[in-house]
């Protein structure tokens, strides 16, 4: 029975194919959509290829440097302005009276503000910026004597 089946199929595909009025075009569409299905494959195949090659240079990357490289130390002025721009972040921190300045990888921070928890908020966002090495704080609130430096 299988048998009858596949030489009806087959005896079915070659009257289609060879149709004497749309045999050619029928043929000729199907050679289109096959060469059409192996060359988006090759496509696909290049992609992930490529895919493949950028991942694993990515991982190879990501191997080669674990560790991030130390960096030089900045000049003064470069940390200064690292540790103003840390500081000044948020919109509630008043800019105009708040001076930051660096010397040897020592932040000085002067001037003065109005809630006494800021005081200690601005000198850790100060000591978390890459490259200060100490902070000193002499920052105080309004009616607040200056603390002297040491």
């Amino acid at each position: 029975m299988r048998k009858l089946i596949g030489l009806i199929a087959i005896g079915a595909g070659l009257t289609y194919f060879f149709d004497p009025q749309q045999g050619h075009r029928r043929r000729a569409m199907a050679k289109d959509k096959v060469g059409s299905f192996f060359r988006s494959r090759a496509r696909e195949g290049e992609q992930l290829a490529g895919s493949v090659s950028a991942q694993t240079d990515a991982m190879k990357q990501k191997a080669t440097h674990l560790k991030e490289e130390p960096k030089p130390q900045p000049d003064d002025v470069t940390l200064a302005r690292k540790v103003e721009t840390e500081i000044f972040r948020d919109p509630e921190v008043p800019k105009g009276q708040i001076n930051v300045n660096a010397e040897n990888g020592k932040v000085v921070l002067r001037g003065e503000v109005s809630q006494p928890e800021l005081i200690k908020d601005l000198e850790e966002r100060a000591r978390s910026v890459q490259g200060v090495q100490e902070v000193e704080n002499l920052l105080r609130t309004p009616g607040a004597e200056a603390p002297t430096t040491s």
